[in-house]
């Protein structure tokens, strides 16, 4: 199994955990992964998830399933931060761009798309 580092920063941070399906299609599947490719992805769009605040963003995969965790300042605020990002150049284009892989309505904003998971463990001290 394979490990990914995680970013050091030198403050705390908090992260948020979401979760999208996509369409059951292998094709597709292939296809998303490479428009979300270091190559492919719209600098448009790396550039307003950090103008809103995000630190941090992964997105794993298994199957159709997406997991994305997202790590911010503690001040961060989610719903102030979504609605920014959704006006921002390009960003809904390039929601249009993805939804016809994702099992979401057509013309959701991202806070629409990704749905929000509960965290039901924590390894305490």
């Amino acid at each position: 199994m394979k490990g990914y580092q995680v970013k050091q920063y030198n403050e705390p941070v908090k992260r948020y955990c979401q979760t999208l399906e996509l369409r059951d299609n292998p094709e597709l599947i292939a296809e998303y992964r490479r428009r979300h490719s270091r190559e492919e992805a719209w600098p448009e769009i790396r550039q307003g998830i950090r103008e809103v605040g995000i630190l941090e963003m992964e997105i794993y995969i298994l199957g159709t399933k997406l997991f994305m965790i997202v790590e911010t300042p503690l001040d961060f605020d989610w719903d102030e931060a979504m609605a920014k990002l959704a006006t921002l150049p390009r960003q809904q284009e390039w929601e249009d761009y993805m939804s016809v892989f994702q099992k979401a309505a057509p013309g959701a904003s991202s806070a629409e798309k990704w749905q929000p998971m509960e965290r039901m463990f924590y390894l305490y001290e």
